[in-house]
């Protein structure tokens, strides 16, 4: 009988990055003693990647590392990941990394006559034996290519090289130019065969979108879409975009709506926790109101709401929501509720996401309400829209966080539809809008769906008042005389 080896046996050993998104596309990192090629075009973060990998390997993983750098200089190279909050210096007079910068001069190469890399791997040899490394970053070896004219030496030195780094048993990052064609110009994905990184910065209707892929990765599974991914102060994070399944968690707990009478229709009790809300309607019907009232009830619960707007200042929503009696600035000040403003042309849409997931992250709230989400439609198509707000639902539902979106509907659109169909992806919808009861023109809710609980199939008078949101009952027949303004 053939017997199987244990999982653990087969699997391929990795080593972790520590860059927040990547371990889990990578499924655990970089091939361990293996060389990994990091290709992309001038600016996409090819060096900032590679140094944040051996700087994380140093710092969170106790594995020291040697950077080869062939452009720039030690002291140039510490200044730009300063940039992203580290101090490479530091960990280089504490012996946990080597810098080596290599020169390379074709005319002085020309004047020595023949060529080859011995001198380099001594020198890759002395960098990683100063500070026993484990990983080794070479960046970008094709200026190593200014030496050769000879294209079979150039393979040769090229098979030398990656067979040294696996006969140290270093994890190895490599990074490449893109090429026309080809991942880089050289070719090197033909030699480095364990694993391919593909870094890309792309322009679409002015607004930029950094994403990465994994082109290839022998030995075990991995996320094979393309990856949006943020470089700012605190390095790099991607967002992975795969993996979306319907097995979040849900719980039976109720949290008010800040709203009362809301709360009534909604089976006496509020919206489910962990549950999405969307209220949608036409402009001026009082849907930033409505989102407000939600944000202060969860910070007066003690809990931490994130407010993502998409139309005012902090200062001008604050300010607004204090005519309605809704004062959210002694809850900033405690730090139960924050606010974020940024205009949706600011980023892609996948940029947005990334900073989502990163705020959310960092600031772990319960509740979170983006006011509103049409502005997304602007700068894309509704598909992209879509799914990126599917992937946002989805985040949002694994953490178990009540989320709120505020949905401007255009005056041609039907009601009870959302410009970017979104509608399937909610668990409680509330529709605002403007009817005619008798010769009187006033704001209504109702409350269109909320999956799971028993709810009112009222319309109800929606009204504004300085000490806050009032629901009352429409006069008269309001289910034959509304009419649509």
């Amino acid at each position: 009988m053939k017997m199987e080896r244990p999982v653990q046996a087969r699997s391929l050993p990795k080593a972790p990055t520590g860059i927040p998104g990547l371990d889990e596309i990578t499924e655990g990192g970089l091939p361990r003693g293996r060389p990994t090629l990091i290709c992309g075009g001038p600016g996409c973060g090819k060096t900032l990647l590679a140094a944040e990998f051996l700087i994380r390997g140093a710092t969170e993983f106790d594995e020291p590392g040697a950077l080869i750098t062939f452009e720039e200089t030690s002291d140039e190279l510490a200044q730009n990941v300063r940039s992203l909050g580290f101090d490479l210096d530091a960990l280089v007079e504490e012996k946990k990394i080597a810098i080596d910068y290599v020169r390379v001069e074709r005319s002085e190469i020309a004047e020595t006559g023949e060529y080859d890399l011995e001198g380099l791997f001594l020198r890759l040899g002395f960098a990683i034996d100063s500070v026993g490394a484990k990983r080794i970053v070479l960046d970008t070896i094709e200026s190593l290519f200014a030496g050769f004219e000879n294209q079979a030496v150039l393979r040769s030195e090229l098979r030398r090289l990656f067979r040294f780094l696996k006969d140290r048993g270093v994890t190895a990052v490599i990074t490449g130019e893109r090429g026309d064609g080809s991942l880089t110009r050289q070719g090197l994905e033909e030699y480095v065969s364990d694993c391919v990184i593909l870094l890309d910065h792309r322009v679409t209707e002015q607004t930029s979108t950094r994403r990465m892929r994994i082109v290839k990765y022998r030995g075990t599974t991995h996320g094979t879409n393309e990856y949006p991914f943020l470089i700012d102060a605190d390095g790099f994070s991607v967002l992975p975009l795969s993996g979306l399944q319907l097995d979040h968690p849900v719980s039976d707990e109720r949290v008010s709506s800040g709203v009362p009478a809301l709360d009534t229709m909604l089976d006496g009790k509020g919206y489910y926790r962990g549950s999405s809300v969307l209220v949608s309607g036409t402009a001026g019907t009082g849907k930033t109101s409505l989102a407000a009232h939600f944000a202060q009830e969860s910070a007066r619960r003690g809990e931490r709401c994130l407010y993502l707007a998409f139309e005012e200042s902090p200062k001008q929503l604050m300010r607004n929501m204090r005519t309605i009696g809704v004062d959210l600035e002694p809850h900033v000040k405690k730090g139960t509720l924050r606010l974020h403003s940024s205009r949706p042309t600011l980023h892609g849409l996948e940029m947005h996401l990334v900073q989502v997931h990163k705020m959310v992250s960092e600031f772990n709230p319960a509740a979170v309400v983006i006011d509103p989400i049409s502005n997304f439609i602007d700068n894309s198509t509704a598909i992209e829209a879509q799914a990126m707000l599917l992937r946002l639902v989805d985040f949002l539902k694994a953490k178990q966080i009540t989320a709120l979106f505020t949905h401007l509907t255009s005056g041609s659109a039907a009601l009870e539809a959302t410009d970017i169909g979104i509608s399937s992806l909610i668990d409680t919808w509330l529709l605002l809008r403007d009817i005619e009861v008798g010769t009187s023109r006033i704001k209504a809710l109702y409350v269109l769906k909320s999956r799971g609980m028993p709810h009112s199939r009222e319309v109800r008078e929606f009204v504004v008042t300085p000490k806050g949101i009032e629901l009352k009952k429409v006069a008269g027949k309001a289910g034959k005389g509304m009419k649509k303004r």
